[in-house]
């Protein structure tokens, strides 16, 4: 399986790095080993000294599917979840400046938290899902899906033009405003609605 994630999908975050407005969606992947293991602390690498959590909803594609037509998208997942993509802002910050690409600051190991699942029949309308982290008991990031650049079905459709989807993909949608870095000690829960999808410490 396959992390595809998505960069850039909420306004608010790309002016927040100061980024420039895509005219489609920034994609990028991460590779399987840099799924943080369940019930695992997430460790700050040696080569960073500035990662920051990024929270995002996440997608389970349930079905293989190629050239998928934003109609028939919702038939390609079930279920919905929450998640972080760590990001070592320096080091990519480095890589940027160069032109390089910059899959070292965001593939590492440990690198995507995968929370829990939940049936995407729980929501009245995925395009309207409020969600949020925090750090330490404190709310430091909130999203609503409604504020995506491009939907979840959009998404599906885009990324499928360019990789087959296949059975246990997830795809990270894209953060809110409200990234941060992380320190030793921390302790970050995530939140779809009132639910908790998650609870990880940094060590």
């Amino acid at each position: 399986m396959k992390l595809i994630c998505i960069g850039r999908n909420y306004t608010d975050h790309i002016k927040e790095l100061e980024n420039e407005k895509p005219t489609d969606p920034v994609v990028f992947l991460k590779p399987d080993t840099s799924i943080l293991l369940k019930k695992q602390p997430f460790f700050i690498p040696d080569f960073s000294d500035e990662v920051h959590h990024e929270v995002e909803v996440l997608v389970k594609i349930k079905k293989v599917g190629k050239h998928i037509d934003k109609k028939f998208a919702h038939k390609y997942y079930d279920e919905i979840g929450l998640g972080i993509d760590f990001t070592a802002r320096d080091l990519q910050a480095q890589l940027k400046a160069k032109g390089l690409s910059w899959e070292k600051a965001k593939a590492f190991d440990g690198a995507a938290v995968v929370g829990k699942w939940l049936p995407k029949s729980e929501f009245q309308d995925l395009n309207n899902l409020n969600f949020s982290l925090k750090k330490n008991s404190e709310v430091v990031q909130t999203g609503n899906t409604q504020l995506m650049l491009w939907k979840i079905d959009e998404l599906i459709e885009y990324v499928s033009k360019y990789f087959t989807l296949k059975i246990g993909d997830i795809i990270f949608t894209g953060t809110p405003a409200g990234v941060g870095k992380v320190f030793a000690n921390d302790e970050l829960k995530g939140y779809i609605e009132d639910q908790e999808m998650f609870s990880i410490k940094i060590k």
